[in-house]
């Protein structure tokens, strides 16, 4: 159970939630005022009335409540001694164009210094809100660049006056794009009366906090207009709601129907959860039971959890991880751990703990994560890393998003713990690291190993994970191949565990290198997840705080609607272009040593020193890139030194700079290279040409199509569909340069017969026949300038890619012929190492036996 009562310990953040001490706090509050002012200017009730306002509060479960204006410091001291936490509103006008004048601009940080400082130190603050709802128009007016500096200059404001309090500002729909990654945690009023709307919604906004707790700051009914019974009954759904989407609490607006504002009584609306007269009305009761049972009643049916451990020499930090599983707030789960030949004293500490221990020999990770499968007794498997520790409702979390849904597997966020130091800080931010792919904001593409869970059931209808990956990979593999069986991924950002980063450079460089050997086992597997340079383009969006950006940023565009109008508004960040995407590649690292190696052969002919002005540019460009990226850090150390702050940025960025060419050394020691090719090899004439097929058995040509397609697959080749737009079907490519396009068309001979027309013809890419001509060029000139050494070195570049062209169009001619002359003998008998998931091996149906509600 979360902590309801005020220890005097002032909370702060820990991940996705709020804790007090070891404790974990769900806020459960309600919104208290404002009132009309008295005739001596005082808007806060009596102590006498206000003493019994928050004796029913507690009384009813509220722990918390939300104030609009600074509360003297009676108030404070009286909520304390209730147990309750004050969530304090720093008033300003925010309504009108407040930068128009620096006075006044100046005032309203004044005045939140001055809110700040009455309360400071105070252990019934909960937290200070800088803002509440500044109005889109207003921001759309000024801009949300300048209004994020704003916001960014009072939180700065308020952390000067009460370094130890938390700070966030109070946003809406309206503004959900304002940028403010400063904030301790992230607050919403949302009102939303339909529960499907509100639960699509909160998912969206968790995406948007990331790392950080969301909270509810104001929900509602107005029960003058909807009824009494329709606000009780809203009000139990939105606050269950609320705390199974993983926020880290909520208010209700409001404690009571009085409410003043703007100089005047409001009495059109009735919000409040008691009368006027403090009279309870039906919401209060659902309020106190739903408040009751958060995050969920504790009376659900859970499933029986099997938690697999998987380590190898993990001695450092497995302790803390097994700690973190004995703590676990869940009724019915096992904890096995399988030693997989560990040399150190995994076997002994995970004896020490009383948990199941199976120890094996050295076989590697995905033999570990399948000897935890056959070993679980539980409905569903879930699998956590030695480095890592679990939330104490990770679990609950878990199987509450299965029971709700029919997704195969669910994953969460994995969070960098404070306190492993400065490398490990940086390395949080760097690129790399496990991340979670999403193709909506409650459906993933991709969950890391680190926290994953899955139905034990239909883990076993794909035969586990495949033994090939030995480090790395196997969650990645496992995902796509149970999405090959139609079946989906869930996600639920409140099922975090904190996930240890490497602490050293070394380290990070070694396992960046491991996870580009493991990019190469997954192209060979998986060929058609993989363009011909040899990049995954991922169907959905990586969420992390270390993700390289991409150099369009300008591009992003807020959806406002027509004159600014929209209720939701958004910001949209298009997909960047292949110049864009570049830099973003680790063989980007390759067209610089290039560059390099053609300014080095500028010693035997000096015009090619000029290629140091394109290396300065493109190294730049790389630097500039990694600094874009960097500054978006966000660190757990705490510190106000500069010194100490440009410290953190500099390894951040160097790290951004240091894990491309880490990945590229792994990509390339296990074959994954730009100027690699998969299929056939074979001496074909890469001409244009028209092949025949003549069919006895008719059969749908979109069909035959995708039978064609399957085959191409089959013999590990890279192939890609036309468009709506184009004259060409399919298109075979042998390479980054060279490709061939077919074209079919289909007679109809009666009785069912066919013949197949396939028109073939090769093509070269631009960028290869530019590379061919330019060094051809730069060869003939320095010819004619009798710099002989350089003449040979360009010309047999240039011969070099002329023949790289001639092979790869040669290669894909022969893939696709192949193909077409023996559709079926391709499929049955070239092999792809581990295709298993693609070709027969597995079935797919839906398993059966399961107890869990789907």
């Amino acid at each position: 159970m979360s902590i309801s009562i005020n220890t005097g310990v002032r909370p702060c953040v820990q991940g996705k939630f709020l804790f007090v001490d070891e404790e974990k706090l769900y806020v459960r509050g309600v919104t208290y005022g404002t009132f009309r002012l008295d005739e001596d200017g005082n808007e806060w009730h009596d102590p006498e009335v206000t003493d019994r306002d928050f004796a029913m509060m507690v009384a009813n479960g509220v722990n918390a409540i939300r104030t609009y204006t600074v509360p003297p410091r009676w108030l404070l001291d009286m909520a304390q001694r209730h147990g309750l936490y004050v969530m304090v509103g720093l008033p300003w006008e925010q309504h009108v164009a407040f930068l128009d004048e620096k006075k006044r601009a100046a005032s309203i940080e004044e005045r939140v210094r001055k809110g700040v400082r009455d309360c400071a130190g105070h252990p019934a603050v909960l937290c200070y809100t800088i803002g509440n709802e500044i109005p889109s128009s207003i921001v759309r007016w000024y801009g949300h660049r300048r209004i994020e500096r704003f916001l960014e200059r009072l939180y700065h404001a308020a952390k000067a006056e009460d370094p130890g309090g938390l700070v966030t500002y109070v946003n809406f729909p309206s503004t959900e794009y304002l940028e403010l990654p400063f904030l301790d945690f992230v607050a919403f009023n949302v009102y939303l009366e339909s529960q499907k709307k509100l639960q699509a919604y909160l998912a969206r906004l968790q995406n948007i906090a990331g790392n950080r707790p969301l909270l509810m700051a104001e929900m509602g009914l107005d029960s003058r207009r909807n009824g009494e019974e329709k606000q009780a009954e809203t009000l139990d759904w939105q606050i269950r709601t609320i705390f199974a989407g993983g926020c880290a609490g909520a208010f209700v607006f409001a404690w009571t129907d009085e409410w003043y504002r703007g100089g005047y009584e409001i009495d059109d609306w009735d919000f409040g959860i008691t009368t006027r007269n403090r009279e309870p009305k039906p919401a209060l009761e659902s309020v106190r039971k739903a408040y009751g049972e958060v995050p969920f009643p504790a009376d659900l049916a859970y499933p029986r959890i099997s938690v697999i451990v998987c380590s190898y020499n993990g001695q450092r930090t497995l302790r803390d991880c097994l700690e973190g599983l004995l703590k676990l707030e869940y009724p019915d789960y096992e904890i096995i751990l399988v030693n997989d030949g560990s040399t150190d004293l995994t076997a002994a500490i995970g004896e020490e703990y009383g948990v199941r221990v199976i120890t094996t020999a050295n076989n590697g990770l995905s033999k570990a994560r399948n000897t935890g499968l056959e070993a679980a007794t539980g409905e569903i498997v879930a699998y956590i890393d030695d480095d890592a520790r679990p939330d104490p409702h990770w679990l609950t979390y878990l199987a509450a998003t299965f029971m709700r849904s029919e997704y195969a597997g669910v994953g969460g966020p994995n969070i960098a713990p404070p306190g492993d130091g400065l490398i490990a800080d940086c390395v949080a931010n760097a690129p790399g690291g496990p991340v979670h792919v999403l193709l909506s904001d409650q459906e993933a593409e991709h969950i890391p190993g680190c926290n994953m869970a899955f139905r034990k059931s239909h883990l076993q209808a794909i035969g586990g994970f495949d033994p090939q990956f030995r480090i790395a990979g196997d969650d990645v593999d496992v995902c796509w191949r149970l999405q090959q069986c139609s079946w989906k991924l869930g996600f639920n950002p409140a099922a975090m565990v904190w996930h240890h980063r490497r602490n050293s450079v070394r380290t990070y460089w070694k396992q960046q290198k491991n996870y580009g050997k493991a990019e190469a086992l997954l192209e060979r597997k998986w060929p058609e997840k993989y363009n011909a340079a040899g990049h995954l383009a991922w169907a959905g969006r990586l969420y992390s705080p270390g993700v390289t950006r991409a150099l369009n940023f300008w591009r992003s565009r807020i959806y406002s609607g027509t004159w600014g109008s929209a209720l939701f508004q958004s910001v949209y960040q298009p997909a960047p272009g292949t110049f864009w995407s570049l830099a973003l590649m680790p063989e980007w690292y390759l067209i610089l040593l290039s560059l390099a190696g053609l300014f080095l052969l500028g010693i035997f002919w000096p015009p090619l020193l000029s290629a140091l002005i394109l290396l300065i540019l493109a190294s730049g460009l790389t630097v500039v890139q990694a600094w874009l990226s960097a500054i978006h850090a966000s660190f757990s150390t705490t510190t106000h030194s500069r010194f100490a702050l440009t410290k953190l940025y500099s390894l951040t960025i160097l790290l951004h700079l240091l894990q491309p060419p880490a990945r590229l050394c792994g990509r390339l020691s296990f074959g994954l290279a730009p100027w690699r090719w998969r299929g056939v090899s074979a001496h074909v004439l890469p001409r244009p040409q028209i092949s025949t097929i003549w069919s006895e058995q008719w059969q749908d040509p979109l069909e035959r199509l995708r039978r064609i397609e399957a085959s191409i697959h089959a013999l590990g080749s890279n192939v890609r569909r036309g468009s709506d737009y184009d004259r060409w079907d399919l298109e075979v490519c042998g390479g980054i340069f060279g490709t061939t396009r077919t074209r079919m068309a289909v007679e109809e001979h009666g009785a069912g017969r066919q013949l197949l027309r396939f028109r073939l013809w090769p093509r070269c890419s631009f960028a290869g026949l530019a590379l061919i001509l330019l060094f051809g060029l730069l060869s003939t000139a320095a010819m004619f300038a009798q710099a002989w050494s350089a003449s040979a070195v360009l010309g047999i570049v240039a011969i070099l890619l002329a023949v790289r062209v001639y092979e790869e169009c040669a290669n894909a001619m022969a893939t696709l012929l192949r193909v077409l002359k023996h559709p079926h003998k391709a499929v049955k008998h070239t092999r792809v190492p581990g295709r298993e998931a693609l070709y027969g091996k597995i079935e797919c149906e839906q398993p059966q036996g399961s107890s869990i509600n789907r």
